[in-house]
């Protein structure tokens, strides 16, 4: 990577950690979000740490001047509460923009890195998932806003790539967890860990046997920076193979809480995937790439984040997780 890098969607969870790596790093970083999901407080500690943050949508063309030698395009709302409700809007920025976030790279020889996700993968029939399998995807059902929107993302990289030389790399992101998550977002750990420290019982989806996998976001980014530094055009999965039921992480929830197990079980959300676990070898091959956090330590250190936030946490009312 050059200096100057564009992180579209920094404002939000991921994002906010990736733009903070790369000052570390000495970049001269631009975050680009509209704030529709992006948290308010993120944006403090992103311009006090020398980022630039520029209020933007980014289904209009990007409003960044001057060299540019990284573009990583996050934005897209991950959170099925948002997408739930505003399926147009979420298509829109997966296809608008992810084709300004392309074109930006493109006309400064800047390399883009896409964050797709698991979601592509839907509902999977092989176990544990590589980058060769195509997915099982109902494309009418409601969660197809993004589970589609990202496999067009993707469609939509390769396709600049073969036309126009883009330098693209393709992250699988599968889910991630850490502090600086929403938690009225509507996903598993931040819902849980709210409900825990507020000392109401955790609300699974369904009977709680489906798997997830899940990677602490500090090794999550040293992902995105590995396949940023790279020349990788291929997909590649980021995500931690260790794979656990939801009611298991519910439980280690409690545990790093300190409060008793008490679970209420919900109605099964729809489409949800019953098994969840990335084959990271092509991680580990091309970019020597391997998660290091364990679960413990990871929700120890989102515990301790989500408990130094007083009056911002607070659980989602009356809805059951979606395990995404």
């Amino acid at each position: 990577m050059g200096d100057r890098a564009v992180v579209t969607g920094g404002a939000g969870f991921l994002g906010t950690h990736l733009c903070l790596r790369l000052v570390e790093f000495g970049h001269d970083v631009v975050c680009i979000d509209d704030l529709s999901t992006g948290a308010p407080m993120n944006v403090a500690g992103l311009e006090a740490a020398g980022v630039t943050v520029v209020r933007h949508d980014v289904v209009d063309p990007l409003p960044v001047a001057g060299p540019v030698s990284l573009v990583a395009h996050l934005a897209c709302p991950p959170s099925p509460t948002y997408y739930l409700r505003h399926g147009i809007d979420t298509l829109r920025c997966a296809a608008d923009g992810t084709r300004h976030a392309l074109e930006l790279a493109g006309d400064r020889g800047a390399r883009c890195v896409i964050a797709s996700t698991s979601e592509i993968y839907g509902d999977p029939l092989e176990h544990p998932q590589t980058e060769l399998y195509r997915g099982n995807v109902d494309p009418t059902g409601p969660r197809s806003v993004y589970d589609e929107g990202k496999r067009y993302a993707e469609a939509l990289a390769v396709a600049h790539h073969r036309e126009r030389g883009t330098d693209v790399g393709i992250a699988r992101i599968f889910n991630t967890y850490g502090p600086r998550m929403r938690a009225d977002d509507g996903r598993m750990i931040p819902t849980f860990i709210a409900q825990a420290l507020a000392g109401d019982p955790l609300t699974v989806s369904g009977d709680g046997q489906q798997t997830r996998s899940l990677c602490y976001v500090d090794d999550l980014v040293d992902g995105l920076m590995a396949l940023a530094d790279s020349s990788v055009g291929v997909p590649v999965n980021l995500g931690n193979p260790v794979e656990m039921t939801v009611r298991e992480v519910a439980e280690a929830v409690c545990d790093a809480v300190g409060v008793p197990v008490d679970l209420v079980h919900g109605p099964a959300a729809p489409d949800d995937p019953v098994r969840r676990r990335p084959d990271i070898g092509r991680a580990d091959t091309l970019l020597g790439w391997r998660p290091r956090v364990g679960l413990v330590d990871g929700l120890a250190r989102t515990v301790a984040w989500f408990a130094g936030q007083p009056g911002r946490v607070s659980p989602p009312s009356g809805a059951s997780t979606s395990p995404v």
